[in-house]
């Protein structure tokens, strides 16, 4: 197998308190040592519940924010190591395609300017040429041209999700971070903006890190997935595998969510006893074992933290990932 095009390794994302008046208090352990890889041409779906870090995985790979620890390396070059201007030049491989299609545009910038801006940053063209620019890519993502001199305000939000879909494609990307880009849009809406994507994929070769979690979504866009839970990765491989033959309690869990075209073949819902713990307070052991519902949950579970290890064809953080619940 060749190289993958974005390799994440032993990523960490701590959040402190500040404050003159508060106590210290311990940080919160958004992300707390995550790897995964995303190959060319391909998307990685990475999926779980609200709070779980995916969002801040995101965020920090495309250096929005800065890592606490770890490496991210773009065709083998660390994107955390770059001084300011080299970071610049690299951002036009990497692009990110925001959760808000509201607060993701500058209201006072045309869309035609927004979606400019970067080839302008990074010199791409003269001006005449940039504007035929913006009239392909708002052909290509399915929006009239004219819209070009129109502000955010009078689009909806499937339009602006579409506009932001332009506006990372305009630099040549070669890989896109999708922030849950259709969880704030209508069913029937998110089905043609998942469409468009897929089929930009196929038209430009781009490899996407796809966030999300709604497990059918990620089925339907996703080669592989990885499912995020307090911060830490606890099952990953194909997303056939995952989903047709989940290990992890978390994972069989999420799946249980999905609804089945055929109501004999839906699994018994399971619904997860309590609250998530805090990131700032994590248990001991394997962080899943105050909701876990396996029948061999025992004192290991409370004080020895699972790794993940290959299980058949996938990998999984359990202890006993080889016995069913």
């Amino acid at each position: 197998m060749s190289p993958p095009l974005l390799e994440v390794r032993d990523l960490v994302k701590h959040y402190h308190a500040r404050g003159f008046f508060r106590p210290a208090a311990p940080p919160v352990r958004a992300v707390d040592g995550v790897s995964f890889a995303v190959q060319k041409g391909e998307t990685l779906g990475l999926v779980g519940e609200s709070g779980c870090g995916k969002t801040s995985v995101g965020r920090t790979v495309i250096r929005l924010q800065e890592p606490t620890s770890g490496s991210a390396l773009l065709d083998g070059v660390n994107l955390f190591t770059l001084g300011p201007e080299a970071l610049r030049a690299m951002r036009r491989r990497i692009q990110m395609i925001f959760q808000d299609p509201y607060g993701s545009l500058n209201p006072r910038m045309r869309v035609g300017d927004a979606i400019s801006e970067g080839m302008e940053i990074h010199g791409l063209g003269t001006a005449p040429e940039r504007k035929a620019r913006v009239t392909a890519l708002l052909e290509e993502v399915g929006l009239d041209p004219a819209y070009a001199r129109r502000f955010p305000h009078e689009f909806s939000g499937g339009q602006r999700q579409r506009i932001g879909i332009a506006r990372a494609l305009a630099v040549e990307p070669e890989i896109i971070i999708c922030d849950e880009p259709v969880s704030a849009l209508d069913v029937s809406v998110q089905a043609q903006v998942l469409n468009l994507l897929a089929d930009l994929q196929r038209k430009r070769g781009l490899a996407f890190l796809f966030i999300a979690h709604d497990l059918a979504v990620v089925r339907q866009v996703a080669h592989a997935v990885a499912v995020m839970y307090l911060g830490r990765i606890v099952e990953t491989g194909p997303v056939d595998e995952v989903l047709s033959n989940p290990r992890h309690p978390y994972t069989i869990a999420l799946r249980s969510a999905v609804p089945e075209p055929r109501p004999e073949q839906q699994p018994g819902r399971i619904v997860l006893a309590g609250d998530p713990p805090s990131p700032a307070n994590p248990p001991s052991g394997c962080p899943f074992h105050t909701r876990c519902f396996h029948r061999l949950r025992d004192a290991r579970c409370r004080t020895e933290r699972p790794e993940l290890r290959q299980v058949g064809g996938v990998r999984v953080a359990c202890h006993y990932a080889e016995m069913k619940p």
